[in-house]
């Protein structure tokens, strides 16, 4: 487990999926990063106690840090998200599925 409770095998099959931000798509083997490029550890729904490959993305600190606690359907309609263009459509396909997930539990 690393230190956000994440297991080992769910670190290892994110990073390996997860090769850009799952928001701006920014590429992560991009060198040197900037601070606000490099990748950071996402839950899609806020919660630290879901640990599952279906929760846990990678995003860039930059997007993480402006997400913040927000939900992920009210973080794309922030002034962050249309700035760069960040929408429902652009995002990566995985992040994609868990917005449609969690419209469908709220619904």
């Amino acid at each position: 487990m690393n230190r956000w409770n994440i297991p080992a095998w769910l670190e290892i099959e994110a990073t390996a999926r997860d090769t850009h931000c799952v928001y701006c798509r920014i590429s992560f083997s991009a060198m040197p990063l900037k601070r606000s490029s490099k990748p950071s550890w996402e839950h899609i729904i806020n919660d630290a106690r879901i640990i599952t490959r279906e929760n846990i993305f990678l995003c860039c600190i930059g997007c993480n840090a402006s997400k913040g606690q927000k939900t992920l359907a009210a973080w794309l309609d922030s002034k962050y998200c249309k700035a760069r263009g960040i929408t429902a459509e652009s995002i990566a396909p995985i992040a994609r599925a868990a917005l449609v997930a969690i419209a469908g539990r709220d619904a």
